[in-house]
């Protein structure tokens, strides 16, 4: 249970969730494979343009064919072997066995609001990302076992480029315990934060190849086209056994067809150009189908989130990851400036997109606003609010003979109630969620106890929860093994990112 919530008896499992409804549909069986097609036709035809010399190396040398040196055009048969090699599961380990997941579809795994610039919050304001909001941030994530994995929900922009990884990695590694995240800026970047996981956590060949260590999130630069640092991540990434993310992110009527099926079939065709990138580096190699695509608002061509057409671009990638056989990667996610009534609702809407589409991996669920441009503090808690009641559905319902009630039913006279009853009294302590932040006192009692809004009452929690986190118990000992390497590169000026 997460730490911070008051329980008796009750004890709810909230790391291992299963989705506890079947997905939805938007379209049938045959537009879905009529979709795939599309997107091959849109690979085979018109090609996706790769920056990266390597990268058309290597799909070259599966037999695509490469002209005017960028553009790239794969075959459907390369697709299709990419396909039949990308493994269907891979486990998620982590310092802490408990926080260990299989990424599978089905699984339920929620990330925080990641990539952002800024924090903000009601004590502070809104302000530049630093590597104190990056531990604060970290501290919150690690503080709730809703949030399943590690994301950068603040990227700590003191902290010079070439040495911010070393910075970021520390702190995954000593002072949280669930699986981490590695950006995807640069080779070099790449191969120092993979060693600081294995050096921290003093981990053998074996153990390091049983399992996935590290994702990370490759997006593509839509429409049709992978960047230098993109393409490289899913080259080393693959090399190295851990997992890329593809995500595209096809915004409708911006980046990508303005109609629904135009923006999937893009968004479609881009996320397995990426994977067959990853299964030509080296068959087998732990890769994600990814989707983030929403609309624009049309009158300031601003991204928007949590809107209808968000929930069936949801829906459509479940059933195209589900058509190819892949676990999923969705999103939620909020354009609202402020943890206010927009911003609930955008994300709330765009949680329960995920959950119709059955997506596996659930990023940006707790903290994102302004599109991610900032993270706040009690917009993360309000969030988790809701992700522990989804947690809660995923929980089966007992359906026992006692459940049925009917001793108390019988001894509770017509009119009556049943606060008093000896099947309430069995069972009151552990029977409903006990709310994180809501308040479901009445007016009176909330006035009296300063009227206070649920994000006016979210500040004093991550205040308390800030005061109080303690790093997990082998974070001394991660760090020390780190401090001579993080010396030593830091000495040599760092590693700089990939243009």
């Amino acid at each position: 249970m997460a730490r911070h919530r008051k329980r008796t008896l009750r004890a709810t499992e909230y790391i291992g969730l299963r989705h506890p409804f079947t997905p939805q549909v938007i379209f049938s069986d045959d537009y879905i494979a009529r979709m795939h097609d599309a997107a091959l036709d849109v690979l085979e035809a018109q090609g996706m343009k790769f920056l990266l010399p390597e990268a058309r190396r290597i799909l070259a040398a599966a037999g695509a064919r490469v002209v005017d040196d960028e553009m790239v055009h794969i075959g459907r048969d390369i697709v299709g072997a990419a396909l039949a090699s990308a493994p269907r599961s891979w486990r998620m380990r982590a310092a802490n066995p408990d926080r260990e997941r299989d990424y599978v579809s089905g699984a339920l795994i929620f990330g925080p609001g990641a990539g952002c610039p800024n924090v903000t919050d009601l004590e502070r304001g809104r302000r530049p990302g630093s590597l104190e909001s990056y531990l604060e941030t970290l501290a919150l994530q690690q503080s709730f076992d809703v949030i399943h994995m590690l994301g950068p929900s603040a990227e700590p922009q003191d902290v010079p480029t070439p040495l911010r990884h070393y910075a970021m990695m520390q702190a995954q590694i000593t002072r949280a315990d669930k699986p981490m995240f590695v950006y995807a800026r640069g080779r070099a970047q790449i191969e120092e934060s993979l060693h600081m996981i294995r050096l921290g956590l003093d981990l053998d060949q074996a153990d390091w190849d049983r399992g996935v260590w590290a994702y990370t999130v490759i997006n593509s630069n839509s429409p049709r086209q992978f960047d230098r640092p993109m393409a490289q991540g899913i080259i080393d990434f693959a090399r190295a056994g851990q997992v890329s993310v593809i995500t595209p992110f096809c915004l409708a009527g911006a980046m990508a067809p303005i109609s629904v099926a135009g923006a999937l079939v893009l968004q479609h065709a881009e996320a397995l150009a990426g994977i067959t990138l990853a299964q030509m580096t080296r068959p087998g190699a732990p890769v994600s189908y990814g989707g983030f695509a929403s609309n624009v608002d049309m009158k300031s061509g601003s991204p928007a989130f949590g809107t209808p057409e968000h929930v069936k671009f949801q829906i459509g990638s479940g059933q195209l990851a589900r058509h190819i056989g892949l676990p999923w990667r969705s999103a939620s996610g909020s354009a609202g400036n402020a943890a206010d009534m927009q911003a609930a609702q955008e994300t709330t809407m765009a949680i329960w997109g995920a959950l119709m589409g059955q997506a596996t991996f659930v990023i940006h669920a707790a903290g994102w606003l302004e599109g991610g441009l900032s993270f706040g503090y009690e917009k993360f808690l309000n969030d988790v609010e809701v992700l522990q009641m989804v947690a809660e559905m995923c929980t089966p319902t007992p359906a026992t003979e006692d459940d049925l009630a009917l001793d108390a039913i019988a001894e509770v006279a017509p009119g009556g109630h049943f606060f008093a009853a000896a099947h309430t009294m069995r069972r009151y302590e552990q029977a409903f969620y006990p709310p994180l932040l809501a308040d479901l006192t009445n007016f009176g009692s909330w006035s009296d106890h300063g009227a206070l809004r649920s994000d006016q009452r979210a500040t004093a929690l991550w205040r308390r929860i800030l005061a109080e986190f303690q790093p997990p118990p082998h974070g001394a000992a991660a760090a020390d093994r780190l401090a001579a390497f993080i010396a030593a590169r830091t000495a040599a000026g760092g590693a700089a990112p990939q243009d």
